[in-house]
């Protein structure tokens, strides 16, 4: 799915290949993953990971959007396919610096409101995620509508009537906030590799790789 909404990416925007050097591959809590990252002409920082593990049994895909350019929210898209179960996971975290009617993706996840939702718990970050962000869990029978739905849901926020960054220390200080507080504060995924990894370098790939605010 990640191959789609990157090459829908790459129907609007340039990708330049940025090199991920030692941690294009990483081992963490049992699983590989593999990490490429791209400089997106006229829209930001963009990086991809890909992930399995426990004998093939999971699968996970991360896609990252981090907006420099184009006053849009920070996108994350995650899609964790394990034991039969299928998760779509949409975060979009409000990183803007100036107003943005989005409006659209709201819509869009409207149109799938009989999917079940996940319970996403209680995160730190709460207060700075949009409410066009998405959290379900389906069956291996539901994928297609989830496929549906996340594809849509791109679509909108590519297609959303962003204005240009006039300002771009404000609008990165903004990204380097939340990764910051990732850092601090921790999170899901953030934990994880700060257990493999170490602080130290889980700062480097996520500041220069996965988020490009380093």
């Amino acid at each position: 799915m990640t191959d789609k909404l990157l090459k829908l990416l790459e129907e609007k925007y340039t990708l330049s290949p940025i090199d991920a050097g030692e941690f294009s591959t990483l081992k963490a809590s049992g699983m590989t993953f593999t990490v490429s990252a791209y400089h997106a002409e006229g829209l930001g920082h963009v990086s991809l990971m890909r992930a399995k593990g426990f004998f093939g049994l999971m699968r996970m895909d991360t896609l990252m959007i981090v907006p420099e350019e184009i006053d849009l929210p920070l996108y994350s898209y995650d899609r964790i396919h394990a034991m039969g179960n299928d998760t779509l996971i949409v975060e979009l975290y409000d990183t803007l610096t100036s107003p943005l009617d989005l409006s659209a993706l709201s819509a869009s996840k409207a149109r799938f409101a009989h999917l079940s939702d996940r319970d996403p718990g209680e995160h730190w970050y709460d207060e700075i995620k949009l409410p066009g962000s998405i959290s379900k869990k389906g069956k291996r029978k539901h994928t297609p509508e989830l496929d549906l739905m996340a594809t849509g849901h791109f679509e909108g926020y590519l297609n959303a009537d962003a204005l240009a960054v006039t300002d771009r220390d404000a609008k990165r200080a903004l990204s380097l906030a939340y990764v910051n507080g990732l850092l601090e504060r921790g999170g899901p995924s953030t934990d994880v590799f700060k257990k493999a990894l170490g602080r130290e370098k889980t700062e480097r790939l996520f500041k220069t790789l996965l988020f490009g605010v380093g």
